[in-house]
């Protein structure tokens, strides 16, 4: 590629990560219609989304989950569907199944696949934990390949695909927790918390009128496919990097540059899925609020959901009264975030 070309590319990615900016603005904008607070759920959801990502929402019933994920929904352009996820829920409520059809001229009986609700832009998996895991496993399978295979034949998953999943954290009789295998599938872990007293008085107000927002269309699926080439694109400065490394290794146990504290209250730290993300998140951050580039505070925002699942508290860390947020808060208190800090640890 000649000189001009290159930087031809490079002033057409400036601009695009600029309108993506300006559509983040649009589309926070049209979720305000319906949805009161709730500012860093849609912004990770929205990371997620540019990331090529999946998002586990974790929060108590009535907290406007659902009504959030169709509005998104709707302002991206995308198609929709919900899976209200039950014990008796078979793998092919999901993906699909082949039915024996007759064609009325021929008379000729053969197999076609019917498609589940799998096939849409932006699944809502409620409650996946109250399903078993078979019929997890398909979900999770389908989300990891893009595909669905039945009958000896693939079929392709609509594109942009996204899966929001829904845990409530309170009742647990009868869930079939997620392995920790299958969590890791997942980009962000979001904690959806109450709204404060101020946001409840909005909820009350909005909800209980006679009136019916309109949500406008923002952008629709063709550029978010585009968005998420160019959110690739982007670079990332060795330091970054480095700081991102360092993050991940720390929470390991056994390796020797892992904090004491870490040795001592975590039993299993994340794994190389863990890198990877935090650098695509940052990524997606940083263009979603115009910038070309990606600094530590973009990893350190996204540090929280990315970790949260991905690694697993000792015995000593919860008879203490901790939990994987606050070792991760600890962690990001005491892992250099300078950059001449930075290489002398890692170097």
């Amino acid at each position: 590629m000649s000189e001009n070309a290159s930087g031809s590319a490079e002033a057409d990615d400036v601009a695009a990560i600029k309108r993506l900016g300006k559509t983040r603005d649009a589309i926070v904008s049209e979720l305000r219609k319906t949805i009161v607070g709730m500012d860093d759920v849609i912004d990770e959801m929205m990371i997620a989304i540019f990331a090529r990502g999946h998002c586990l929402l974790v929060g108590v019933p009535g907290l406007a989950k659902t009504l959030l994920v169709s509005s998104l929904a709707k302002t991206m352009s995308l198609s929709f569907k919900r899976i209200q996820f039950t014990p008796d829920l078979m793998p092919s409520d999901i993906t699909g199944t082949e039915l024996l059809q007759e064609d009325p001229e021929t008379h000729e009986r053969r197999f076609k696949f019917q498609k589940g609700p799998v096939f849409t832009n932006l699944l809502l998996a409620d409650e996946i934990n109250r399903t078993p895991p078979k019929t997890q496993a398909a979900l999770l399978e389908a989300m990891q390949e893009k595909r669905v295979s039945s009958g000896g034949e693939d079929f392709k998953l609509d594109a942009p695909f996204f899966v929001l999943a829904t845990q409530n954290p309170i009742e647990q009789e009868g869930t079939y927790p997620l392995p920790e295998a299958q969590l890791d599938r997942f980009l962000f872990n979001i904690t959806v918390k109450y709204p404060t007293r101020s946001e409840e008085l909005d909820i009350m107000r909005s909800v209980t009128s006679d009136e019916e927002p309109v949500t406008n269309q923002v952008v629709d699926g063709a550029s978010i496919l585009e968005l998420q080439h160019v959110v690739r694109r982007i670079p990332v400065a060795d330091h970054v990097l480095e700081y991102a490394a360092a993050l991940v290794r720390a929470t390991r146990p056994d390796e020797p540059e892992a904090p004491e504290f870490v040795k001592k209250l975590m039993s299993w730290g994340a794994g190389p899925r863990a890198s990877l993300n935090l650098i695509l998140a940052g990524k997606a951050r940083a263009a979603l609020r115009g910038r070309c580039h990606v600094s530590v505070d973009d990893i350190k925002a996204v540090c929280l959901p990315i970790l949260r699942h991905r690694i697993i508290p000792s015995f000593a860390a919860r008879s203490e009264g901790m939990n994987s947020d606050s070792l991760i808060a600890l962690l990001l208190e005491k892992i250099p975030s300078d950059e001449k800090l930075l290489s002398q640890t890692t170097g």
